[in-house]
């Protein structure tokens, strides 16, 4: 037997394959739209993906499993379990087997159980995988979005991002309910999450790529409470806000996701296309770095730096109903490259329609032609202070909410990135404004919206509230 993981950043979400080498045959478990590095490594393993299978309808991402089963010509096994609001689509026309709890399936020698474990989602499994060839017990489990390294998978997004109102409490007690019944399992069974360190799929996920139930038992918060009301209190509270996408990819992925027809590779677009794509009313994403767009940017253009942020922040942001043109750093194949990653990265959450990219030289040559480039003013702690004390100013803080109540500074208002685009029309009449994050990448992002959106009085704090910080001044923790 074999396990290979395979890890997106970005999305902070795990996939794997098990296989059996003896007999040549491998399963995937949730895989994502890259479904390229599935079919190397089972090249590389010198296996065939027989299997393809996930734990539950995703919300953070859009599956790749029914295009990896198509591609490879592999079985796809769906949930059967939740009830007839959480049946998958298209397992008909796929010709899915369906799977509910107390199923088994085989793997070459390797044997794959399947438990029902709902709470996180209605339909959700949990794959017990046994090593037949070496002992007729299970070593671990792929518990997808069931429990992480310390933490478990959130309940409350089928009423938070799905709108299905009325459905947190019972999820949180199913989950309590599904964590009671897996505990019996023995203690050093092997944990593989679904998710790691960054998810929005939980409140406190650890960074450890796997754990076991033992330990779990040990660390883990959720196996420490006894009590059903209390756990339902305390796994509800503090839950991060969904972002906004969680909506799209749940409705996308119980329907059908779309089948990618090869990895994107958006093409370059010459300079002068620039003007014209923005006055179509097409999307301009800039993916330089904060400082780079604050510096010098083509006004109207959308800030979303390319890094581990990013898909979260485009899906928090971007429509799916709007071409979208990118803005890579640099030029030749540097340009190309990083134009093809944050393609793929929207591809995952299923923005597909990203038409081309512009190098830098697209910025000298919009400057040629229109005249300055936009820039978006600094200022510093200090003179922020003053402004704030001249009621000179209105301070838009866009952090979450969890950091705001942790320390901000006085009069700030909390409007957290994510919510900036919905509020712009309020703070057009706001008067000058002051945006301040972290550390100045989301407030440069929230004011390439406002910019965007025709309110040019804005200004960013410097280096954000760490510099606040660091400049000796007082925050607080009251509203």
């Amino acid at each position: 037997m074999f396990l290979r993981r395979f890890y997106n950043e970005p999305l902070a979400q795990a996939s794997y394959m098990v296989g059996c080498q003896a007999a040549g045959l491998a399963l995937v478990v949730d895989p994502n739209r890259d479904t390229a590095q599935y079919l190397v490594a089972a090249r590389e393993e010198n296996v065939r993906i027989a299997s393809v299978t996930e734990t539950h309808i995703h919300a953070d991402y859009l599956s790749g499993s029914r295009q990896l089963a198509r591609e490879a010509r592999a079985q796809l096994l769906l949930s059967a379990e939740g009830g007839p609001e959480w049946q998958y689509g298209f397992a008909d026309t796929d010709g899915a087997v369906l799977l509910r709890d107390g199923d088994h399936f085989d793997v070459g020698s390797v044997r794959i159980d399947v438990l029902h474990t709902p709470g996180h989602t209605p339909e959700h499994l949990t794959f017990l995988v046994t090593d037949s060839a070496a002992a007729d017990r299970p070593l671990g489990a792929l518990t997808g979005d069931f429990i992480f390294v310390g933490d478990v998978g959130r309940p409350d997004l089928l009423e938070r991002a799905a709108k299905l109102k009325g459905t947190m409490e019972a999820s949180a007690l199913a989950l309590f309910r599904s964590l009671r019944r897996f505990a019996e399992l023995p203690d050093y069974l092997q944990l593989w999450p679904g998710h790691g360190a960054g998810s929005a799929c939980g409140k406190a996920l650890g960074a450890m790529s796997q754990s076991t139930l033992g330990y779990e038992k040990i660390a883990n918060w959720a196996f420490a409470i006894r009590d059903e009301d209390d756990f339902i209190r305390e796994v509800l509270a503090g839950q991060p806000a969904p972002p906004s996408y969680f909506a799209m990819m749940k409705r996308l992925n119980r329907e059908g996701p779309a089948i990618l027809e090869q990895r994107p590779a958006p093409r370059e677009e010459g300079s002068a296309a620039l003007g014209e794509v923005l006055r179509e009313g097409d999307l301009v994403v800039d993916l330089r770095n904060a400082g780079a767009f604050r510096a010098a940017h083509v006004p109207g253009t959308l800030s979303i730096p390319a890094g581990r942020s990013f898909t979260g922040w485009a899906g928090w942001l971007l429509p799916y109903d709007r071409d979208i043109h990118l803005v890579a750093g640099g030029s030749g194949d540097e340009a190309r490259a990083s134009a093809e990653r944050a393609a793929m990265d929207l591809a995952l959450i299923g923005i597909d329609r990203v038409r081309g990219y512009f190098t830098e030289d697209a910025l000298a040559s919009w400057e040629r032609e229109h005249g300055a480039l936009e820039s978006i003013e600094g200022v510093g702690a200090a003179a922020l202070q003053a402004k704030l004390k001249s009621r000179a100013v209105q301070l838009i803080d866009v952090r979450a909410r969890s950091e705001w109540e942790a320390g901000h500074i006085a009069g700030a208002r909390n409007i957290p990135l994510g919510e900036i685009a919905d509020n712009a029309a309020a703070l057009a009449s706001a008067g000058p404004l002051a945006l301040q994050c972290a550390s100045g990448a989301r407030s440069t992002i929230a004011s390439s919206i406002l910019l965007a959106n025709g309110i040019r009085d804005v200004v960013n704090l410097e280096g954000g509230i760490d510099a606040w910080r660091n400049a000796g001044l007082a925050l607080t923790n009251s509203e």
